[in-house]
């Protein structure tokens, strides 16, 4: 089994690169408030987190990522572009997989305020450079392609936004568009009766208004459906995927921004001399793991160990800015590589 002082130094070892690449060390404290972090992820995040009270601080967390403590502290200084790398442990519980490490090392590299396609060029370039040696499998995504598809629908706003709150949840979003492509269906009245449960009579009402207000959106049409079926199937390397989008774009017109953001960032990425025929791309990439990214995901697996989890992901969260920094955000892309599995992969490969 590797050791924890060894993983600590390969942890080193990487952030020291990242360094040298012009990124400022980011320091973050274990126990982090809990608020924040549900006001961000939801009640969901409850189910992945180490969550604990403190008789003067309340709620509280063990650290389960650093990108929210980072973005804080650089939108809450007001900081101009920065780089930023890292190292140390984060905390993730695992119902479902005993196997799964609850505590883990994390070396991370994040981009903030500078052009998004050259920074996403940036960020995984460098990660390329730094995972050569170890022969990973390298697939990227965009969930900004999605995000673009459902903003253009001929819907209400609000269902709209309950689609995009389920974007990471494919069953759920799924399930939302099957509801949103029927009629709907009658809503009962609310005449008088015992209330049981925890919500109040106007709890109840508010809700079977908004029902009702929903009733009236005419259905999404078959045809929009189709159109985001298509847009989630598209899969191919990287470059025949950028043709696919294309095509696409001709009956969803609503993408032609995204499309022209992912054909900039393989102009830069081109330009370092990265070979885009090697990435796998599925627009769906990364729905069910990358949960705060908005646009440009990737991820590095090794494709001998199917049974470990990613090696190194990563993505764009321009959004998560927004919602911690208020007004128009800042552009912002960065990833995390595992140490521990980069060891265990070694060492297994003796």
């Amino acid at each position: 089994m590797t050791r924890k002082a060894d993983i600590r130094a390969e942890a080193e070892r990487l952030r020291a690169v990242f360094e040298a690449r012009g990124a400022q060390v980011f320091e973050a404290d274990i126990l982090q408030h809990a608020g924040a972090l549900l006001d961000l992820y939801g009640e969901d995040i409850r189910a992945r987190a180490f969550v604990t009270h403190d008789p003067l601080q309340g709620e509280m967390m063990l650290r389960p990522d650093f990108t929210v403590p980072l973005v804080e502290r650089h939108t809450g200084e007001g900081r101009k572009p920065a780089r930023y790398t890292y190292a140390g442990e984060v905390f993730r519980s695992q119902e479902d997989d005993p196997d799964r490490a609850s505590e883990y090392m994390q070396v991370g590299y994040e981009v903030l305020g500078e052009d998004p396609a050259e920074a996403d060029a940036e960020v995984l370039a460098s990660f390329l450079d730094v995972l050569a040696p170890h022969r990973l499998k390298a697939a990227m995504g965009d969930i900004g392609l999605l995000r673009a598809a459902v903003a253009g629908l001929m819907t209400s706003e609000a269902r709209k936004a309950a689609l995009m709150r389920h974007l990471w949840r494919p069953q759920r979003f799924k399930a939302l568009l099957t509801r949103y492509s029927n009629p709907a269906r009658d809503i009962p009245e609310m005449n008088g009766g015992q209330e049981i449960g925890l919500r109040d009579r106007a709890e109840v009402e508010a809700r079977i208004a908004r029902l009702r207000e929903d009733s009236a959106v005419p259905p999404i049409s078959g045809e929009e459906i189709a159109l985001i079926d298509a847009l989630l199937s598209v899969s191919g390397n990287a470059l025949e995927a950028l043709e696919k989008l294309r095509a696409l774009q001709a009956d969803l017109p609503s993408i032609a921004d995204a499309v022209a953001a992912l054909d900039a960032r393989y102009t830069a990425l081109a330009a370092r001399d990265v070979d885009l025929a090697r990435f796998a791309f599925e627009t769906s990439y990364g729905r069910t793991t990358l949960e705060y990214y908005d646009g440009f995901v990737f991820g590095f697996t090794f494709p001998d160990r199917p049974d470990l989890p990613p090696i190194a992901t990563g993505g764009r969260y321009d959004a998560l800015t927004r919602a911690i920094g208020g007004g128009a955000g800042t552009p912002a892309v960065g990833g995390v590589i595992r140490p521990g599995l980069l060891l265990q992969l070694a060492e297994g490969a003796q």
